[in-house]
This record gives C-alpha cells, structure tokens and sequence, in this order.
C-alpha cells in the first residue's frame, strides 16, 4: 500500500491551527484521505491573511495552512486520472508538488481564490506525471501533444459510454475521427497518430530467459545490424579478398588451356546474360570429346580448391 506523509516541520510551525492536530501518524493511503479530509477549510479572510503573510514575512506557517487546508482539493483531481493505471498515492503526491507550487506563486490581490489558482497547478504536475509514467516512452512531447492526448482520452472514454454505440470498439471508427479532429480543432492524422500511439503498448526489445533456460526471441533480434560486427566484418573482407587476389593467383597456377576452360565456363558472361561457353562450344574449339573437356575442368576446379585453401 503507498503510504504518504505531510512535512513534519509543515506540522510543527501549524501546531496553533485549529485542525492540524487531526493527522495522527499516516502509515497508509486509506488513513492519509480521511485525515486530509477532516482539516478545516479557510474562510476568504484567513486566506488572504495567510496569503499576505507569506508573500511579505516568508510566514511559513501561513504557507503551511494554505498548503494543509487545500489537500482534500489535491485528493479530488487526483480521482480522475485513475483510470490511467498508476497508483493513487503517486497521483496525490505529484499534485501536492503542484499546490505547493501554486501556494508559493499565489497573489492574493488578484481577486480569485487560492482553489481556482491551484487547480491549474496541481492538474499540471499530475499531467507530467502521466505522460512520463505511462508508457516508457514518452507519449507526448509538445503543447498541442500533451492537450490532444488528455483531450482525446476523455472523448474516446465519452464515445464508449454513449448508449446510442451499438459496440464497444477499442479502435475509433472514421465518423469518431472526424468529429474528434473537428472538436480539438486539430488534424484528423494528428487524431490516428495519437490514438495509435495510446493503443500500443510497451514492448520489452530484450526479453529475459524463459524458465527453462531457453533464451526468448525478442524484437531485439530484428534490430540487431551483424553487418558492422567485428566477425562479420571479418568474413566479408576475407571473402572479398578471395574473390579477387584468391582466385587470380589460383588461376595462375593453372596451364593456359585449363585456365581458359575455368574462365570461360565459369568467369564470364554472355552478351545475352547467359553463362559462359558450353562443354560442347569448347570441345568443338579444341578438337577433343565433351567428355574430356568435364575432365580438364574437375581436374583445374580440384587444384584451384587447393590454392585458395592455402591462400586462405
């Protein structure tokens, strides 16, 4: 269970605060909500009061009773991004960050209440929260991304309970795109960018070992380049040296007549694409059997392997 805590020195400065007496020792979620809840709320006098004291003295015990008097409020917002999967206690805390924050920054002269000038902090820490949390990588990088992504997840959940959908699909129809596209006055591809990104899910590039001590085959595997390893390369440049000075110096040390059976059968290509000369052609041109022609070339191919052999 995610327990929670508030500033013992927070605590300490508000002793004379009717109500800080209320938190006993948190050890808990559960305990954590119902002890904020029984704080007391600030009338407008006792804000601004508090508020003026901080902003001229640096009275942190008016800090500490706009901060404590606020975290019901905290409590509340942080209700509605539950159904983001992460936990409750991790939402309350990044939106106390927040409520600290707007408590530092607020103005009492400006004429609103602490509530309505918090509530834009607190949602904005819970936000970042979310967005780095939710996914590995980060599924929102620039303003229009981060309002699309929260905007577009409360209208897909708006379209799923709408009694009039007739099926509850994951995907959106091309009708749910374009009104969405025409509501957050955004483009319907910026829409299916974002929805496909919200569709996918984290997947793990390097798995673990099975149980039976198998490796597992993972994405990893297709990503892997084994051109630019040192063994591949390796490979490459001795297969590229026996194509051109391997098989040169074993050619030389055929007679001619063998040498040109080799070229001609094996290193060159006709006009047409097509291999080189046939037994036939050469056995016309030397004046021997197509059989004996086979033998000269077994014979030149068995000594060519033996030289490149050794030129290896």
């Amino acid at each position: 269970m995610t327990s929670l805590s508030v500033n013992p020195g927070a605590l300490a400065v508000s002793k004379s605060w009717a109500g800080a007496s209320l938190l006993p020792p948190l050890g808990n979620l559960e305990a954590y909500i119902s002890a904020v809840g029984r704080l007391p709320m600030l009338t407008l006098e006792e804000e601004q009061d508090c508020a003026r004291r901080l902003r001229d003295q640096n009275d942190l015990e008016a800090a500490s009773r706009l901060v404590l008097s606020h975290l019901r409020l905290v409590v509340s917002v942080s209700r509605k991004y539950l159904g983001y999967g992460l936990p409750h206690g991790d939402l309350i805390q990044e939106g106390n960050i927040g409520l600290m924050k707007a408590v530092k920054r607020f103005d009492p002269d400006q004429g609103v209440r602490l509530v309505s000038y918090a509530l834009h902090w607190i949602k904005a820490e819970i936000h970042e929260y979310i967005l780095k949390n939710w996914r590995m990588v980060k599924m929102a990088t620039t303003k229009a991304q981060r309002k699309l992504f929260f905007n577009l997840r409360s209208m897909k959940q708006g379209f799923k309970d709408d009694a009039d959908v007739a099926t509850h699909r994951d995907t959106l129809s091309q009708e749910q795109i374009d009104s969405m596209a025409r509501t957050l006055q955004v483009k319907r591809e910026e829409v299916i960018e974002m929805e496909q990104r919200m569709a996918g899910g984290d997947v793990l590039l390097d798995p673990s070992p099975s149980e039976d001590g198998q490796e597992a085959f993972g994405p990893i595997s297709y990503l892997a380049d084994a051109s630019h390893e040192p063994t591949a390369l390796i490979e490459s440049h001795q297969r590229d040296r026996l194509a051109s000075d391997g098989i040169a110096a074993a050619l030389e040390e055929l007679d001619p007549r063998s040498r040109r059976i080799v070229q001609e059968r094996w290193l060159k290509v006709k006009d047409d694409g097509s291999g080189g000369m046939t037994l036939h052609e050469l056995a016309a041109e030397y004046q021997v059997s197509a059989e004996r022609i086979r033998q000269i070339e077994v014979a030149a191919m068995k000594k060519m392997r033996k030289t490149l052999a050794a030129y290896a």
